[in-house]
């Protein structure tokens, strides 16, 4: 008899399940809060649920192919669709901006028939604290585990919170004031605050897409690069490159070999090199090529090269 399979204990994936989950929830609470009291900020929140739920499905089916192994036709793997994931849920975000301050517009501009604000009030203070443990805890386990699709949902989810928060202070004034043109108003903010949302996602996108350089990931390869100079590993390096793609980190760079040395001992060197650069990342896959050429680089190249971009200090 066939042992059952073990349960998936991944936490981006759990983190992933409970999101989807919590979304059903989140679209079904808000739409029965808007239905009850026909207020504009609260249907403002509902759209921007919706889109969330369609932005969270596809972050699963990426995660799961981000997951799939490396093949013949994508060597480097599938991890890049986390960039085309966030670049989708910012798109998706923008769409729901439009049409949240639409609402708003209108119901400033035709009034509002507002109805059970406080039966309305109290499903949305509900929701958003589940919604705001949710975020953290989507952010927390993306940033633990470099995985871009989990850290946008979450951020998404937060931004949510702030939606819901908008909605429910706009509801709470109309209560205290009697005023109903708050209503809209705060449909307004919180379309604004959504669209500062999705514009940060498709920055990141962009970022990721163009292999845009990380700074802090920069930093870290040339501080291990001249220790190993220091060290008199190897006596230089330049035209270093690199891009991260979630928990994955490629690098290129062209490291100096004192010419007398024989290529066995060269490629030990190299070795040692990469073997001292991988522990800087311990939560990545660190993947490193190296290009080696003699100490007496001019000598080697009288034309130089055609690429002689120098790692940044």
């Amino acid at each position: 008899m066939d042992e059952p399979k073990p349960i998936s204990r991944d936490p981006r994936k759990i983190a992933l399940t409970a999101s989807l989950l919590v979304a059903v929830v989140m679209l079904a609470g808000k739409l029965t809060a808007y239905f009850l009291t026909h207020s504009a900020a609260l249907l403002s929140d509902a759209v921007e649920s919706v889109v969330h739920g369609a932005a969270t499905s596809f972050a699963a089916f990426s995660l799961w192919y981000a997951a799939q192994p490396a093949d013949a036709n994508h060597p480097y793997g599938h991890r890049r669709i986390a960039y085309f994931s966030a670049g989708f849920e910012g798109a998706l975000v923008l769409a729901a901006a439009l049409a949240v301050i639409w609402s708003g517009l209108v119901g400033l501009i035709h009034g509002t028939d507002l109805r059970h604000l406080g039966l309305g009030f109290t499903i949305a203070a509900a929701l958003t604290l589940v919604n705001l443990v949710l975020g953290l805890v989507l952010v927390r386990v993306g940033r633990k585990h470099n995985a871009l699709i989990l850290v946008s949902n979450g951020k998404h989810v937060l931004a949510d919170v702030l939606t819901t928060g908008a909605a429910i202070i706009g509801v709470g004034l109309v209560l205290l004031t009697g005023r109903e043109w708050l209503d809209p108003l705060a449909a307004l903010f919180i379309g604004v605050v959504i669209m500062v949302s999705g514009v940060r996602l498709l920055r990141t996108s962009f970022a990721g897409l163009m292999d845009h350089v990380d700074p802090e990931l920069m930093q870290g390869l040339v501080a291990g690069l001249q220790l190993q100079v220091r060290d008199r590993v190897i006596t230089g390096f330049h035209q270093l490159r690199c891009r991260r793609t979630d928990d994955e980190i490629w690098v290129d760079v062209h490291v100096l070999i004192p010419g007398e040395l024989s290529l066995a001992e060269a490629h030990v060197r190299v070795t040692q090199v990469e073997n001292a650069i991988r522990p800087l990342f311990p939560q990545d896959t660190v993947h490193i090529t190296t290009h080696l050429e003699p100490a007496d680089h001019e000598a080697a190249h009288p034309e130089g090269h055609e690429d002689t971009r120098d790692p940044p200090a």
